[in-house]
C-alpha cells in the first residue's frame, strides 16, 4: 500500500543517516495480499496472529530457529528488548 514509496538504495541511505545501519538489508518486497513474497507467506502460515493471519502492521516480528522453524510471532509494538531472553535462548542452541 506504498508504505515505503523509495527505492531500495534510497531506502538504505535513508536508514544509514538517520539509525545508523551497518547491515545490508532485504529488497523492499509485498508481505501481504496475492504478491506476498513466498518468505511473508510461509511465516503467516506458520504462526497466526492474534485477529488475522495477516500481517497487520510494519515491524511484526517473527523468531525463528535455525532449522527455520516460526517459534514466535510479535506485535508490531513489542521491542526487540522485550523478547531478548528467547533470542538468545534461540542462538545458543545447536
Amino acid at each position: 500500500m506504498n508504505q515505503e514509496p523509495g527505492t531500495d538504495q534510497q531506502i538504505l541511505s535513508f536508514c544509514q543517516t538517520h539509525y545508523g545501519v551497518t547491515f545490508p538489508l532485504f529488497s523492499k518486497v509485498d508481505v501481504k495480499g496475492e504478491n506476498a513474497h513466498p518468505l511473508f507467506q510461509y511465516l503467516t502460515t506458520q504462526s497466526s496472529g492474534l485477529i488475522t493471519d495477516e500481517i497487520k502492521w510494519n515491524f511484526t516480528k517473527f523468531l525463528v530457529n535455525k532449522k527455520g522453524e516460526v517459534v514466535g510471532r510479535y506485535a508490531p509494538t513489542t521491542t526487540p528488548k522485550k523478547i531478548e531472553k528467547e533470542i538468545q535462548s534461540l542462538l545458543k542452541e545447536s
